[in-house]
């Protein structure tokens, strides 16, 4: 661990000293490599996107935009050294209304931000508490030399950065001595019992800002990021507030809703700066599903088989909310909650969609495998039976 912490420090040291403009020159560049030489990521981006069904994507803006956020992803990873050692946050990122939180920060209370991965979504922290004190949770890297680094430039203008381990606790510690409270709440968590509509699929979400937001009757304010020309801006949203009189799990619902909507609609204004290479609308913990099979959105290609068509039902029981796509010959009849695609010939089972991670191909016609890998699948099967799938797909 720190052999590889001081080589990425050696490696990356001369960043420190290229202005900001060069970083994000380089960045694109080697954004662009990654996006055709990174297929895990480039293939995920675009399945993501294309899964996004409320931004009403072209394939040719999906394309274009999965690069473009592998190039805002390589440009917030290349500004890492120079942040370390940036002594004026405002030479690269300004809140435009800091009035905002400014107004009940002044009164001696504490605000809960909901922020996610935008642009680069350390400045959010970085220039938040270069004004007012804050806390936020950060997700602990097994490499502690370089988490320690992070952790320090992270934490140089008197912020605190807690672990999800002691959030709650820190995090109301801190609301109650006034201090704001930051929680990146963007990711898919399928195990945390709150879903809502996101960008046109159900997703799954941490209810703990809401919930934090109800317990200490403090303000939710959705903060997000936009770079544009070279320099980052901020923007708080108008203060969501807490209704005591409304039951905790209907108002918790409630904050959350708003919260998501308002982020959603940033990330329409501004898709190329949304980290899409992360699993927004996984549907399922890995305690069932071996992790390379839990995918959200899914393809089945079956022959002309009236056995195994009838037995397609029982799909539903391995993945009971994620997208399927069913190609089914035209002759057989099936009725199921599912995208369902008749054919009379294989080749029609060829098309133009980047939706596909998984491919469930009953068929054995390697076409289909290699039309879709070209695409945005990452994993093809072929068994034989649903019964065989079961036993490859599940820990059963």
């Amino acid at each position: 661990m720190l052999i590889t912490y001081l080589l990425i420090r050696l490696l990356t040291l001369p960043l420190a000293y290229l202005p900001y403009r060069a970083l994000h020159a380089l960045g694109r560049h080697l954004g662009t490599l990654a996006y055709h030489l990174i297929p895990k990521y480039r293939k995920r981006a675009l399945s993501n996107l294309a899964l996004a069904s409320d931004l009403h994507l072209s394939n040719d803006d999906v394309r274009r935009i999965a690069k473009a956020s592998l190039q805002s992803l390589m440009i917030t990873c290349l500004e890492y050294p120079k942040l370390a050692r940036e002594k004026d946050i405002s030479n690269i990122a300004t809140c435009v209304n800091p009035e905002k939180a400014d107004a009940i920060m002044a009164q001696g209370k504490g605000v809960i931000f909901f922020c996610g991965h935008q642009s680069n979504w350390e400045l959010l922290f970085l220039e938040g508490t270069s004004r007012m004190p804050g806390v936020a949770i950060g997700r602990p890297i097994k490499n502690h030399y370089l988490y320690n680094w992070v952790q320090s430039m992270r934490q140089k203008f008197g912020g605190t950065i807690i672990s999800p381990r002691n959030a709650i606790k820190e995090g109301l510690r801190g609301l109650k001595n006034g201090a704001f409270l930051g929680i990146v709440g963007d990711q898919g968590m399928p195990d945390s019992g709150y879903s809502s509509m996101f960008l046109g699929r159900e997703a799954w979400t941490s209810p703990i800002p809401a919930l934090l937001s109800y317990k200490t009757r403090t303000p939710l304010i959705v903060a997000t990021t936009h770079r544009k020309g070279g320099h980052y801006y901020i923007h708080y949203s108008d203060p969501l507030y807490p209704n005591k009189d409304t039951p905790k799990e209907l108002e918790v619902k409630r904050l959350m809703d708003a919260a998501l909507s308002l982020y959603q609609e940033s990330i329409k204004k501004h898709p190329e700066e949304w980290l899409w290479i992360h699993n927004r609308w996984k549907q399922q913990t890995t305690d069932i599903i071996k992790r390379p099979y839990r995918q959200d959105s899914i393809a089945l290609f079956l022959p002309d088989d009236p056995a195994l068509a009838a037995k397609l039902p029982h799909i539903r029981t391995l993945y009971p909310r994620e997208h399927l796509s069913i190609y089914i010959p035209q002759s057989l009849q099936v009725t199921l909650d599912a995208e369902i695609h008749p054919y009379t010939h294989l080749s029609e089972t060829l098309e133009e969609d980047l939706r596909y991670k998984l491919i469930i191909n009953f068929t054995q016609d390697t076409t289909i495998d290699r039309h879709y890998k070209k695409h945005a699948a990452q994993t093809v099967l072929h068994p034989q039976s649903f019964e065989e799938l079961e036993t490859i797909i599940t820990h059963a």
